[in-house]
């Protein structure tokens, strides 16, 4: 049963094969035995259990939800009334949410059951899980290796075993990245096309909640029940309709122009890297995809674009944990000032205060313009960068990361290091695009590669059947790592 994907366990569980609590529990042993592997912040069995009930009356009275009684796991920077949620924070440890976020609610209301929350870098800021507050995550195909980041606990779950199912969050890659490094697939849909209400804000006008789970059809049928306006709670949702993306897979490939963009594909791309990427893309031609070379020549600015916007917005949304209301307080402190900045101090991670700090600084009086505001404008100029580039292509396809996973501690102190490794990534987050990655071979050391996918606004239809046409005629998703 733990190797069944989404689709294959939501038919066994409607046709009454198995029941949503022996999945339960049996996920729930799982996760308890692989305890070590640092992929759950929390899990509480009466919950998870009393949802799996109420999802076997739900299939007892007919009720034909899509995902009625698959196991689910959240990422923790999704707010949930019966699990505690702390971004991966000592801030917010302990924290218990009154109210669902609206993704979490969604998928309940398809039916899903809450199996706990997943890890993940503190406050989503980081590309190896290696920021949390609480332990690293390890690569399950490689435990001294990193997941990926931020959503890297989610990541290794699924490539574990230890959950069907996930959710995730992209602001600058951290849902393609770490399903790359994994050998998992993941989407990020176009931003605003899933409420971000509910979701502990990093940089509001990028973070995107996306799926991640081991096939595409599998992230086709989690993000039809993800996605849909919510005007009333998040203003920058967007006013589209549900969508049913399993609909269109199984189209033909034929004739679909994938472009190759030259950036992705030079110096500081790995060779094994490489090798896999250049392997999948000629299995899309014989798919009958043609391969067509388009330039996004703004790519090297996203990196310092990203890490002045993304602080900038992260400085302003982390302001409210000031230890008042909610959250970590410092028990020691003189007046409100010293309780402000010794709660701070005491709460935020290292990466976390480094980006509050930039954020401030590129805010300041004096350097707003000469920072903030030229970021934006590269940020549109990068946007239709891409644009051009459809005029050429369908879609765009490129490495999600230039290397395999590398080990845990091996940056070290070198938060530039993890920067970079965010290049391909970042562009089409500033620009608001869907990507996503899915498994296309493996590189040095028999860790896996994902090939990105990015397509224009609202094409996550297209891009998961290109996904999921590849998965039909190839294995890499099938394969797991030794001793999950």
């Amino acid at each position: 049963m733990m190797d069944w994907t989404v689709a294959r366990l939501a038919g066994e569980l409607r046709a009454r094969k198995v029941s949503p609590v022996e999945v339960a529990k049996d996920y729930l042993g799982r996760i308890a035995k692989h305890e070590s592997l640092g992929a759950f912040l929390a899990t509480d069995e009466a919950v998870t259990i009393e949802q799996a009930k109420a999802a076997e009356k739900r299939i007892a009275s007919g009720d034909a939800a899509p995902l009625l009684g698959v196991p689910i796991a959240h990422k923790d920077i999704f707010v949930t009334a019966d699990f505690p949620s702390t971004a991966g924070s000592k801030m917010l440890s302990g924290y218990r949410s009154p109210f669902d976020a609206t993704v979490v609610a969604k998928l309940a209301e398809a039916g899903c059951v809450t199996l706990g929350k997943l890890n993940c870098d503190e406050f989503a800021m980081g590309s190896s899980n290696e920021n949390s507050a609480f332990a690293a995550v390890k690569n399950p195909w490689d435990t001294s290796r990193i997941p990926g980041g931020s959503s890297g606990g989610s990541a290794a779950a699924v490539a574990a075993s230890l959950a069907p199912a996930v959710t995730g969050t992209d602001t600058g890659g951290s849902i393609r990245q770490p399903a790359s490094f994994c050998n998992v697939t993941g989407i990020k849909p176009t931003y605003g096309r899933a409420s971000r209400y509910g979701m502990i804000a990093f940089a509001s006008s990028l973070d995107q909640a996306g799926p991640m789970a081991r096939t595409a059809e599998d992230c086709a049928l989690l993000l039809s029940a993800m996605c849909g306006p919510d005007p009333d709670r998040d203003s920058t949702s967007l006013d589209m309709p549900a969508e049913d993306f399993s609909r269109s897979l199984n189209g033909s490939l034929e004739g679909l122009r994938i472009g190759l963009p030259r950036e992705f594909f030079g110096e500081g791309l790995a060779p094994d890297v490489r090798a896999a990427i250049d392997a999948a893309l000629k299995e899309y031609e014989k798919l009958g995809a043609k391969l067509v070379e388009v330039s996004l020549p703004r790519t090297e600015l996203a990196i310092p674009v990203y890490y002045v916007i993304a602080p900038a917005e992260a400085s302003s949304n982390l302001s409210r944990f000031d230890g008042v209301k909610f959250g970590h307080r410092a028990a020691q402190h003189g007046d409100l000032l010293d309780m402000y900045k010794k709660t701070r101090a005491e709460g935020f991670g290292d990466e976390v205060k480094r980006r509050i700090m930039i954020g401030a600084y590129v805010l300041s009086h004096g350097y707003y313009d000469a920072y903030y505001l030229q970021a934006q404008k590269i940020r549109r100029m990068i946007a239709d960068d891409f644009q051009q580039a459809f005029g050429q292509c369908d879609v765009i396809a490129g490495p999600a990361a230039p290397s395999v996973a590398w080990k845990l501690g091996e940056h070290g102190n070198d938060p530039l290091a993890d920067y970079l490794a965010d290049i391909f990534t970042l562009p089409g987050s500033l620009a608001g695009l869907p990507g996503m990655s899915h498994p296309c071979g493996f590189g040095e050391g028999g860790m896996p590669v994902g090939l990105q996918l990015l397509g224009n606004y609202f094409t996550e239809a297209k891009l998961l059947n290109a996904a999921h046409r590849f998965q039909q005629a190839t294995d890499f998703h099938l394969r797991k790592p030794e001793g999950f």
